[in-house]
């Protein structure tokens, strides 16, 4: 794993992401989903996505990036995973639970984590939740120093243009307003069934 291959994945998904974000509503345009869980109905089965959430961080013309949330796969600690990037490790502390977030690239890490946070590299999601990619945030939370919630993620789901308002009309996923308690806090083996009954038919 290497946290970029990561960088170059943050010149896509950085670019993209924020170019997703316009200072004025696109009304010409398709609705951006970019904000909002998905939710997989039973229309997929099997893996990767049976039972998942995905927290869509873009969605444009182009297509659209998320990260599924409740997928975890271990705990690590912050220091190990630093060293495996190369990165400074010195003076950190802590473990992090690492999610699988897609089936794309799953050597690329990604941060979610609460909009207090602030660097360089992060994408504002919805004024709430934001993304990063970048050993820093890693060091920054072993440090003390780092959002006051976050997930950490290797892998992304991805479509390309038109796929995901396809899929969405077909029923394949339905959709509720993200929420940092289904993000962050909520029992993991509870997510899918948590957003399901958040979910209210016409929404």
């Amino acid at each position: 794993m290497r946290w970029l291959v990561a960088a170059a994945a943050m010149a896509v998904s950085a670019t993209a992401l924020h170019a997703a974000l316009p200072t004025s509503p696109d009304v010409s345009g398709p609705t951006s989903f970019a904000g909002q869980l998905l939710i997989a109905t039973a229309a997929l089965r099997g893996p990767p996505f049976e039972h998942t959430v995905v927290l869509v961080a873009q969605h444009d013309k182009d297509g659209a990036l998320g990260i599924v949330i409740n997928r975890p796969i271990e705990e690590r600690s912050i220091a190990n995973l630093l060293d495996a990037f190369g990165a400074d490790a010195s003076g950190v502390s802590g473990k992090v639970r690492v999610y699988l977030g897609g089936p794309v690239d799953p050597q690329i890490g990604f941060v979610l984590h609460s909009a207090d946070y602030h660097s360089d590299d992060d994408v504002d999601i919805d004024g709430r939740v934001a993304l990063t990619s970048g050993p820093e945030i890693l060091r920054d939370i072993g440090l003390g120093k780092g959002p006051r919630q976050s997930l950490v993620a290797f892998g992304y789901a991805g479509w390309g243009p038109s796929q995901l308002d396809d899929e969405l009309l077909k029923g394949v996923w339905t959709t509720v307003p993200e929420d940092p308690a289904l993000v962050f806090d909520d029992d993991r083996t509870k997510v899918w069934t948590d957003a399901v009954a958040r979910h209210k038919p016409g929404q």
